[in-house]
């Protein structure tokens, strides 16, 4: 599975359209791109192992960039361009990139870069002129398209978020094989078997292609000959009107997403088609029971949603129907590796009890690149094959896993351990909220204090009144000692575009 077999047998099909504009790259164009990127990169000197990396945004050149670099055996990483200039340098030198490649669109990003990358770093910018970098268009116009002898699989390297400090490397063994030979790509074989994808998907993509998950989702969608729909950026009523306006079968979204489309007049989302749509996955971060119910509502049982990482150590699954019976639950394990929960000893823990979540997969491995310490940290000191990313939860008694944070947001109030995420589960739902993050801040006599960081909906404004209702509305629904004493207003939230809260920034 890779899209070159599926540009001989429908040569013009899309493999991704540009939702704003409907403009398309073809697989026979998109097989000849990126295989010309390939044999430049190898005339340039780079061989299986190397690394790329691509500062772009949702611009659809960075699939003939990827399958490029997937058939050349090479790491390809996808920088954030929503970082400091100082973060992406980092990312950029610590990947050991030979090649940046930058849209023009970014510019005034890109010629930052220019003089904080490595000498050794070669640079090239498509869709127009950049200054201190090469014309991707003039370098690839000699060059011929004919695929090279040798192409080995190579892989993406994603980053770590960066939520709780500075991101790093998520770096697995390249595959023994070619880019046409089996076996395929897993994510592409588990999508097909357990979604549905396949040359009839039209997938949406309403997130931003650095992410590991679009980007990863959007390539399996054309490793099996489907059609990726590329969203400039995600905005609620577009996404629905892009749904309708190209039948898309399959999408990913985030609870923000979901948040963002419900709260939008019941005579908007009445205003479009949305029969089919036949799978909605979702990921990133716990959705509020309250959200999900609501979505099942307005679009059906066609909610999927599953846990996992940039590490792919493991990962649950469930789905609409099995929700309603295991509300708030992420799903059951055995999909990829089997889940354990562990205490702070490291002892195993059993049904309902709260601990670090371990994923046991034997066929699978990953480092941190560069950081040998962090590496061995997310292995369990006494089973190797282990690994934990830091994420807290519990199984029942039928091995659901529920999600209740990340250890390092635990907050400790009079000796008792507070997790965020049922709180700010909680206090989504306010009507006045457009978005919220709980935290912990120091008290003299607990130690730490719950408070409610909030930014309001359009229209509202902050009040001393309004603090009360919103501490209030949590008092009515959850344990008091979980409620937070205090709310801060704030115009916006450090949340990345995958919906996650980088809580360090608070």
């Amino acid at each position: 599975m890779f899209p070159g077999i599926h540009s001989a047998v429908t040569p013009d099909k899309a493999a991704v359209i540009v939702a704003s504009t409907g403009a398309e790259i073809t697989y026979a164009e998109l097989e000849v791109r990126s295989a010309r990127f390939a044999r430049w990169m190898f005339d340039a000197g780079l061989r299986r192992g190397d690394h790329i990396a691509v500062l772009t945004d949702n611009d659809p050149t960075i699939f003939e960039l990827y399958w490029g670099a997937l058939r050349s055996g090479l790491y390809i990483t996808v920088v954030n361009h929503h970082g400091t200039v100082d973060d992406l340098a980092y990312v950029i030198t610590d990947s050991g990139a030979r090649v940046l490649v930058a849209s023009a669109a970014l510019a005034g990003l890109a010629e930052d870069l220019a003089g904080r990358v490595p000498p050794t770093c070669r640079r090239l910018a498509f869709g127009g002129p950049v200054a201190g970098y090469e014309l991707y268009e003039d370098t690839m116009s000699g060059v011929s398209s004919q695929p090279l002898a040798e192409q080995p699989r190579g892989s993406d390297m994603a980053y770590s978020s960066g939520t709780t400090g500075r991101p790093k490397g998520i770096k697995s063994p390249l595959p023994d094989r070619q880019i046409h030979e089996a076996p395929a790509d897993a994510l592409a074989v588990l999508v097909e078997a357990q979604f549905g994808f396949g040359p009839d998907t039209v997938y949406l993509s309403p997130a931003p292609i650095y992410h590991a998950a679009p980007l990863r989702y959007s390539a399996a969608t054309q490793a099996l000959g489907g059609t990726v729909v590329l969203m400039d950026r995600f905005e609620a009523e577009k996404a629905l009107a892009t749904i309708d306006r190209y039948a898309v079968t399959h999408s990913q979204w985030v609870p923000t997403h979901f948040i963002r489309m419900l709260k939008l007049p019941e005579q908007t989302r009445e205003r479009y088609d949305l029969s089919s749509l036949h799978v909605a996955l979702h990921a990133a971060a716990p959705c509020p029971i309250e959200v999900k119910q609501a979505m099942l509502d307005w679009w059906g049982d066609v909610l999927y949603e599953y846990y996992s990482c940039s590490e792919n150590n493991g990962s649950t699954l469930i789905n609409s129907e099995e929700w309603r019976r295991k509300p708030g639950s992420v799903g059951r394990d055995g999909l990829q590796g089997i889940a354990h929960i562990c205490g702070d000893d490291g002892r195993e823990l059993g049904p309902h009890e709260v601990g670090l979540i371990y994923f046991q997969r034997d066929d699978w491995y990953f480092e941190y690149h560069g950081d040998p310490e962090k590496t061995a940290d997310a292995r369990h000191p006494d089973h190797p094959t282990w690994t934990t990313v830091g994420d807290v939860g519990y199984l029942d008694e039928d091995r659901y896993l529920y999600l209740t944070d990340r250890a390092t947001f635990m907050i400790i109030s009079g000796g008792v351990n507070i997790y965020p995420q049922q709180v700010e589960n909680c206090l989504s739902m306010h009507p006045a909220i457009l978005d919220v993050a709980v935290i912990g801040v120091p008290d003299p006599e607990m130690g730490q204090a719950v408070r409610a960081v909030v930014q309001l909906m359009p229209g509202m404004s902050p009040s001393d009144d309004l603090a009360h209702n919103i501490i209030d509305f949590a008092r009515d629904r959850l344990a008091h000692y979980t409620c937070p004493r205090s709310v801060q207003f704030v115009d916006n939230l450090p949340r990345t575009e995958t919906g996650k809260l980088a809580k360090h920034r608070l």
